[in-house]
């Protein structure tokens, strides 16, 4: 199982993402900034408050676009790129329906 934290702050709602991955399923939880472990992305976030959560299964013909509109919803374009970024070099996704049969 792979875990990181991304701490983004005010590009973020709530300011942080977590990411937890297996082989079989890949869980986004968003979290609320932490002020008591203090304002900077060196602060400890791991006991943020969790507000928000999707769990998807690696099998699933639409997993990744299910991440992708999840993190949109969260963060801009470039945090959200970033974060997937990471989760695909940790799982393989089953390949998406193909429309054109290629």
């Amino acid at each position: 199982m792979a875990t990181k934290t991304f701490k983004i702050g005010e590009y973020c709602k709530g300011g942080v993402i977590t990411i937890e991955t297996t082989a079989k399923k890949v869980v986004v939880i968003a979290k609320e900034w932490d002020t008591s472990k203090g304002f900077s992305k060196g602060s400890d976030q791991s006991n943020a408050k969790e507000w928000n959560r999707l769990e998807v299964s690696t099998t699933d013909s639409d997993a990744r676009t299910k991440i992708d509109w999840f993190l949109f919803d969260l963060t801009t374009s470039y945090y959200a790129d970033e974060v997937m970024k990471w989760i695909e070099s940790k799982v393989s996704f089953k390949s998406e329906f193909n429309w054109f049969g290629s």
